[in-house]
């Protein structure tokens, strides 16, 4: 019988529950990137005595290219400003990471759905386990590559945001008499727990690797080919 079984048992099992924990995982790990934004202020201290602000906004996915600092041409400071976008992209390390997220997300329930109806047929053949098993071991070595890529890619977020990027980018900002600074900084919470969950997604799948690969027949024939513990070996005759 191949027919839909609802069957919640497994679920206290150690293969289905960190199932959900890695479905869960991935939600916040996707939910915590994906949907911020954030603006940073940054003040500029004129020479005769003036301060004017900017707004840097920026958000998912971190192109901050095409991210306008200074709309059209302006006055600042007496000084006229082309238009100026912000530097750097962080796009690539976003979208990637959001994406494996995402995948993770997908897979996990697919995964749970076969665990709570379809167990008689996932533990009868050598296709499921092995499957499972192997797409397991892909998306740790995954959540390792996208997890490190990210990490990567907010650490230049931080970098082209502060003050030493904005001045860096604003040739107003390196005349001796005018100051540039970032007086109000956007929270970076939600980023770095998203990198925390990325690593945390990573180990949860490792550990759900090994319950995978104890279902698989290359465990059970290792197994049945230990030889049994305590057991004598009779002398051969003389």
């Amino acid at each position: 019988m191949t027919g839909f079984r609802l069957n919640l048992s497994p679920l206290k099992q150690p293969l289905s529950f960190v199932k959900l924990v890695e479905w869960l995982t991935a939600i916040f790990a996707f939910g915590s990137c994906g949907g911020f934004s954030g603006k940073n202020i940054i003040s500029i201290f004129c020479d005769d005595g003036r301060n004017e602000t900017l707004d840097a906004n920026f958000h998912y996915p971190f192109r901050l290219s095409q991210v306008p600092l200074v709309e059209g041409n302006s006055t600042i400071c007496n000084h006229s400003v082309t238009r100026t976008h912000m530097v750097g992209d962080s796009a690539s390390a976003s979208e990637f990471f959001v994406g494996v997220a995402i995948v993770c997300f997908l897979y996990s329930m697919v995964a749970l759905l076969v665990y709570l109806g379809y167990m008689h047929v996932y533990k009868d053949s050598d296709f499921g386990p092995i499957f499972d098993f192997v797409v397991t071991a892909i998306l740790v070595f995954l959540w390792l590559v996208c997890s490190s890529a990210w990490a990567k890619g907010l650490q230049n977020v931080k970098d082209a945001t502060d003050t030493e990027g904005i001045i860096s980018t604003l040739a107003l900002c390196k005349g001796s008499n005018i100051t540039c600074a970032v007086t109000e900084f956007a929270s970076m919470r939600t980023l770095n727990i998203s990198v925390v969950f990325g690593y945390l997604n990573m180990f949860v799948w490792a550990v759900n690797a090994w319950f995978v690969y104890k279902e698989t027949r290359w465990h059970s024939q290792k197994f049945s080919s230990q030889p049994g513990r305590g057991r004598q070996q009779v002398p051969a005759p003389i």
